[in-house]
């Protein structure tokens, strides 16, 4: 089974549903129905064909949220060629460097793009033979009796997706059609997702969040996705009050600006809602727990990347816990390990610290044209393949949750102990008057002993048993330590 296989189900089932909820360009609200959006995939697959797109070649995708991203990814998919997805704050240097090193033939994007794409140089877009606009799609539709989709398998590449590049240049992330359905069906199954579910979705299709985990487990199921070009606050806040939306997932950053406007609501209509995910950063305490107090739901955090798609998550039907990110999804296997002092890895002991590694159908197959860079993998005495994210975590011994501890190699050091990432964001809150979480404190390369004159709040504080011994150290500090230390600490 390819994607398009999985996706042709309800369009066969429920051909008259509608599939999207979308604004056009004239700023009008439109919808357009399972078998009207296939129809249009057709018609742009026949007319890719007829220019010459063959199966395996690139196209690189550089567009906001809209119908016709949808059309176009599910046309690309169509014929067997590979969606090379940009992140739209990418910009010449970042782009030149995608195109460089995927070599698509076309690029599918909008008019409000093209002085970005226009500032680069004839070289670094060498490989690219057309543009296709997004307004200007309908010139590109055929016959659809001309239409002669490839074989496409289940192992085929369906995306290469870039990575942020935190350590070096991004690196383009081989992902198959069987990882992706591998993630979608543990998703649909994990999350108990059905066909009357309808998905506010402003989270962009570039990334993972929102294609993955929100587009293609939509319409998979068959449910109704609400596209919205972007977050904003007001209008999300409409929209979920509208008693629509049954889904909204979104990242830590969209839930803390989300609960400022929700706080202006005087009355919110939420009953329809079943299930609000957090994703693609940790989810600060307080975050969680001022959410629930406001809207009543419980927001349930998972755990993914580029690279393997979702890994772990948090119950539907269970408790969800703050600060931790669940246990493997179907078909996902883990460990918590530490290197072996003859070589290689060896499992941890209940609860301690370790590195994570993952297993399963989602994980992609290597980094595009970079074999020196798929060292991440690593095989068991048993043969089995482990990924390394180079993620640090704890799983505890009862429950059997994962908590994230933070990176690799991003601890941050203060002689004698050492803070993971993920303490300092549950500690962080307890500074009274530092507004500054941990992604400026990264930016600054300073931990969060190194910000001075702050006070030191214990009932704002993640609970002790979270804690490691180093945190818990820095917890039950006095008010008089806490200032020693950020007179001694220098970022």
């Amino acid at each position: 089974m390819n994607l398009h296989d999985l996706f042709a189900i309800p369009r066969n089932r429920t051909p008259a549903k509608v599939a999207l909820e979308y604004v056009d360009d004239a700023g009008q609200t439109q919808q357009t129905t399972y078998a009207q959006l296939y129809s249009q995939v057709d018609a742009l697959a026949a007319g890719l064909q007829k220019w010459g797109l063959r199966k395996g070649d690139r196209v690189a995708f550089y567009l906001n949220n809209r119908l016709e991203f949808v059309v176009s990814y599910l046309a690309v998919l169509r014929v067997g060629a590979i969606m090379v997805p940009v992140n739209l704050r990418y910009r010449r240097l970042e782009i030149a460097h995608i195109l460089d090193d995927s070599a698509p033939r076309l690029i599918i994007t909008e008019r409000a793009q093209l002085p970005i794409l226009d500032e680069l140089q004839p070289a670094e877009k060498a490989s690219v033979e057309a543009i296709l606009l997004a307004e200007e799609m309908d010139g590109w539709l055929a016959d659809v009796a001309a239409l002669n989709p490839p074989v496409v398998e289940a192992d085929d590449l369906g995306l290469i997706m870039y990575t942020s590049g935190t350590t070096g240049r991004s690196k383009g992330a081989m992902i198959t059609h069987n990882n992706v359905i591998a993630t979608v069906t543990g998703l649909m199954s994990a999350w108990a997702w059905q066909p009357e579910d309808v998905l506010l979705l402003c989270l962009p299709l570039f990334h993972t969040h929102g294609l993955v985990v929100g587009l293609h487990c939509a319409l998979a199921m068959g449910a109704t996705v609400l596209l919205r070009e972007k977050y904003e606050a007001a209008k999300t806040v409409a929209d979920l009050n509208s008693g629509r939306p049954t889904l909204f997932f979104a990242v830590p950053t969209i839930y803390v600006r989300l609960i400022d406007e929700l706080k202006k609501t005087p009355q919110l209509a939420l009953q329809n809602m079943r299930l609000f995910c957090s994703g693609s950063a940790p989810l600060a305490a307080e975050t969680h727990a001022e959410f629930e107090s406001i809207t009543g739901h419980i927001i349930l955090e998972r755990y993914g990347m580029t690279e393997t798609g979702m890994n772990l998550s948090n119950p539907y039907a269970g408790p969800r816990l703050a600060g931790t990110v669940g246990t493997p999804l179907p078909g996902v296997s883990m460990r918590i390990v530490t290197e072996a002092e003859a070589g290689g890895w060896q499992d941890v002991a209940a609860g301690a610290e370790g590195e994570l590694l993952v297993r399963g159908s989602n994980v992609f197959s290597g980094y595009w044209q970079a074999p020196e860079k798929t060292a991440s993998f690593s095989h068991d005495a048993l043969g089995q393949r482990w990924f390394t994210p180079g993620d640090l975590a704890r799983q505890e011994p009862q429950s059997g949750y994962v908590t994230l501890l933070g990176r690799r190699h991003s601890s941050h050091q203060r002689r004698p102990v050492s803070i993971r990432e993920v303490e300092m964001r549950s500690l962080s809150p307890a500074y009274l008057g530092c507004r500054q979480r941990l992604t400026r404190t990264r930016q600054m390369g300073r931990s969060a002993g190194s910000l001075p004159g702050l006070q030191w709040d214990h009932r704002r504080s993640r609970s002790p048993r979270l804690l490691s011994p180093a945190a818990r150290q820095l917890q039950n500090a006095s008010l008089s330590l806490c200032g020693v230390a950020a007179a001694q600490h220098h970022g």
